[in-house]
Formats: structure tokens, C-alpha cells, sequence
């Protein structure tokens, strides 16, 4: 996928987002999810794309590149990802956490030939992993309604807004040659999804509502990520506005 690709859907979610901000709310049984009928419809969206395409492809990545290979690129991409994660825990002054990333990123880079080995985890130097929504989160800025995006999959009104934001600050896309930067960004989508493959298929045969089950599993996952595991024992939504 192009960066010219990347940034037109980064501008489309952001512009979708405000558009939504502005409609009328629809009834819904969950307060955090007013747009719940226009989610679903995107949701279907999203899992038929996945199973025409970005599944299929997957288990091929699965079955023909060997394990250790899936392992190195793996690790190559999370390093990479590191940077991004270092910048938003200094933005969050949390000085412990950018500083295992900057050392995370600096023996992975030196000692394990480019990041191809996670020598870090080996050191027991623990990965925390952050983004600009979780900054926003920080500093107060609540969640908003639940959104699922098309292709992105499940997010906030935040998160979504923040999006072009980490894209711009992933060192991936700062690199100067196309191939690598389209390499990479296409390694890290079929890595993503291949971490997911047994469990999205178990949510979509044990659940009776494979889309509330994300949905709930994806928002009580972003407010730990906030909070670093330890979030308030009560969350208000009741403050949102969706008019």
C-alpha cells in the first residue's frame, strides 16, 4: 500500500469521523456504541474483506514462510515500532517506559542485527507499547463512541481522529526507499493478522454476536492500555456527546 494510498485513508477516516460527530445519534443498547447500526454495516464490510482477501493470504504467508522467518520480521517490525511507542511514553512523562524503549531499540538495532532478533525480551527488558490515542488518553481526552473504521477495524472517535498521527509517526514511513516502506507496511498487516487467525475464528464459532464481543474486548482493551493495566473501577460514557 502506498503512502499516497495511506494518506487518503487516514484524511477519509478523519473526515468520516467529524461528519459522524455532527449526525444524529442512533439508538443503541450500549451508550458507548450510538452509531451501532452504521458499525455493523462496516463491520460486515471489514469481515468480508477479510475473508476474500486478507485471510487467504495470510494462511499462505503461515504455510509457506517458515516459522523463524515469521519470527525475525516479526520482531523487525516491533522494533521499528518501538520508536513511536518511546515518543508517546516521553509525551506522557512516564521517563521509566521511554527509557526501556530507547534501550529496547538500541540493543535490538546493535545486537540483534537490525531488530531480526528480540535480544531485549531476553534482558528482560519489558516493551510498552503506546500510541498517540493512548497520549490523548493521558492527558484526559475522553474516548468518544465507539467507530469501526473500513479496513482499520474497531476504534474510538479519538483514536480514529489520531490516526494520521501515528501513521506520520511511524518510523516506517520515514524511510527513503518505496519498496522497503510498502515492504514492511505489507509484513506488518499479514504479522497482525496472523497472531489473530486462530482467534478470530473461535470468537466468530463461540459467539452468538461476534460484533459485540469485539467491540467490548476492543474497548476494555484501549482503556487498560490508557491506564497501563490498572484502570479506574468505573468508566463514565455518560458524558458523551453524540448529538
Amino acid at each position: 500500500m502506498s503512502r499516497y494510498t495511506m494518506r487518503w485513508l487516514a484524511c477519509a477516516a478523519a473526515v468520516a469521523l467529524l461528519f459522524l460527530q455532527g449526525c444524529a445519534s442512533v439508538k443503541s443498547a450500549d451508550a458507548r456504541d450510538p452509531w451501532e447500526s452504521m458499525n455493523r454495516s462496516i463491520y460486515n464490510f471489514n469481515d468480508a474483506v477479510d475473508t476474500v482477501a486478507i485471510k487467504p493470504v495470510t494462511q499462505a504467508y503461515v504455510n509457506v514462510v517458515p516459522s523463524f522467518v515469521r519470527t525475525g520480521l516479526h520482531n523487525v517490525v516491533s522494533n521499528l515500532g518501538d520508536v513511536w511507542s518511546m515518543a508517546n511514553s516521553a509525551l506522557q512523562l512516564k521517563g521509566q517506559h521511554a527509557a526501556e524503549s530507547f534501550m529496547r531499540v538500541a540493543v535490538n538495532t546493535v545486537f540483534g542485527l537490525g531488530g531480526v532478533l528480540d535480544i531485549a525480551t531476553e534482558m528482560r527488558i519489558e516493551r510498552h507499547k503506546e500510541d498517540f490515542g493512548q497520549t490523548l488518553g493521558y492527558w484526559g481526552v475522553k474516548p468518544g463512541p465507539y467507530v469501526v473504521l473500513p479496513i482499520l477495524g474497531p476504534s474510538t472517535l479519538r483514536d480514529g481522529l489520531t490516526f494520521p498521527v501515528d501513521y506520520q509517526g511511524d518510523i516506517t514511513h520515514r524511510l527513503s526507499d518505496q519498496a522497503t516502506r510498502n515492504s514492511l507496511t505489507a509484513v506488518r498487516i499479514v504479522d497482525v493478522r496472523a497472531n489473530l487467525l486462530k482467534t478470530v475464528d473461535t470468537v466468530k464459532e463461540a459467539s452468538l454476536d461476534p460484533y459485540s464481543f469485539v467491540r467490548d474486548a476492543y474497548l476494555q482493551k484501549r482503556e487498560n492500555d490508557v491506564y497501563d493495566g490498572n484502570p479506574p473501577s468505573s468508566f463514565d460514557y455518560s458524558d458523551i456527546d453524540t448529538q
